[in-house]
């Protein structure tokens, strides 16, 4: 097979002959589908599989709303999942790209993964969240409710979450990669380069890692800690002046692995002592060289011939850590200072107790208890991530 890929995995071959992703674009505004419906890109994705909403007008960073629209479309929704299920041979799970923070990636996200654990509860469940930027400055002031509505269904839902956290992306754009006010679309190819590393081991399979099953089951030790933080060396990014800047000039496997534990190149940022995961994780790499047993994997992939890059060795590193705990400890905290400690504040709550859904009579009752419910999803995983890291945690969970 020319290029020594399995194009199969995320295309199909269509009856001119070419290659269509197996992909599902939803939105509940116009602006990006249109732009890719009018760009370069127009003619790649199949039609049939790209879903607007009639009216345009988005989830106005609501999560509510995003939930009740995606609700209100159900069997559109589950008819082109289900076409598009049906043309593959072996179906292993979903992947499945959104953010936190915003109406639409986080309501009308969360009513998909409950879409999908109830129509195929049995396939595998992978999402690319992008977690919002945790600075003072954001534009969207109730992103803590919509952060920890979402949290809840990635928790309960998800059978595996790769978490992208701006605030890191962001640091990284600008302390590594010297871009002075990175755009959307350098986070996002920060994002996408991510992306498919994550998926080589599936595209060009080796010994290992050569499937969804594998590749996720030995990143989780229990169902509910699996939210994984990833790392990825050499970054490389476009300025504005369309140069391609790196501050890495030679590469080898050695070194890549060396760099992919450094703190700068981990993109979430858990403000925690990251040094000393980074020494700690280190010395394990240099045990799995001399043979010892050790919890870590290192998988070796073939380099794709399409894309063109500037070094000879890449690596990305997928790593559950308890350390990620602070993140969601960080997205209560904003939840609180919202909510109040009682539920007494409330503060932008009417907005979402204006979607019919979740009215309930005018009262908001079943909203607040929906709030009451993802609070406790998220603070017992929080609590559970800090469990992990007792030396009892597992002969507690055999025990169990």
């Amino acid at each position: 097979m020319q290029g020594g890929d399995r194009k199969d995995v995320f295309f199909y071959q269509a009856d001119d002959e070419q290659y269509i992703p197996r992909a599902i674009l939803l939105d509940l505004e116009p602006r990006v589908i249109n732009g890719i419906q009018t760009g370069d890109l127009r003619n790649l994705f199949n039609p049939e599989n790209i879903w607007m909403s009639n009216h345009g007008g988005g989830a106005g960073n609501n999560w509510a709303s995003g939930y009740a629209q995606g609700e209100q479309v159900q069997e559109q929704l589950l008819d082109m999942m289900d076409r598009e299920a049906e043309y593959c041979d072996s179906l292993e799970g979903f992947n499945m790209c959104h953010s936190i923070a915003g109406g639409t990636g986080s309501g009308m996200g969360s009513y998909m993964l409950e879409l999908l654990a109830d129509r195929y509860s049995k396939k595998i469940i992978q999402t690319y969240s992008v977690f919002p930027n945790q600075s003072e400055s954001s534009d969207v002031v109730v992103q803590p409710y919509n952060s920890l509505l979402t949290l809840k269904r990635l928790t309960l839902y998800a059978d595996a979450v790769v978490v992208l956290d701006n605030t890191a992306l962001d640091k990284i754009a600008v302390e590594r990669l010297h871009l002075h006010k990175p755009d959307v679309q350098q986070i996002n190819s920060l994002i996408a380069t991510v992306m498919a590393a994550s998926t080589t081991t599936l595209r060009y399979p080796s010994y290992m890692n050569n499937d969804l099953v594998g590749m996720v089951a030995s990143l989780i030790p229990t169902p509910r800690c699996h939210f994984l933080m990833t790392g990825y060396t050499p970054l490389t990014a476009e300025n504005a002046a369309g140069q391609v800047t790196s501050n890495i000039r030679k590469t080898t496997v050695m070194d890549v692995m060396r760099r992919l534990l450094q703190p700068k190149n981990i993109m979430v940022s858990t403000h925690t002592k990251s040094r000393d995961l980074a020494n700690a994780k280190y010395i394990s790499i240099l045990n799995i060289i001399q043979g010892e047993v050790d919890a870590s994997q290192v998988a070796l992939s073939k380099k794709s011939p399409y894309v063109q890059t500037a070094h000879r060795v890449s690596g990305l590193m997928l790593a559950n850590h308890t350390s990620i705990r602070h993140l969601f400890s960080k997205v209560l905290r904003d939840y609180e200072k919202l909510m109040g400690p009682k539920q007494e504040r409330q503060a932008f709550m009417q907005a979402y107790k204006d979607v019919a859904r979740f009215n309930d009579g005018g009262t908001g009752t079943a909203l607040l208890q929906e709030f009451h419910d993802a609070k406790e999803v998220v603070q017992d995983l929080a609590n559970e991530y800090a469990a992990c890291e007792s030396a009892e945690y597992l002969q507690r969970q055999v025990m169990a």
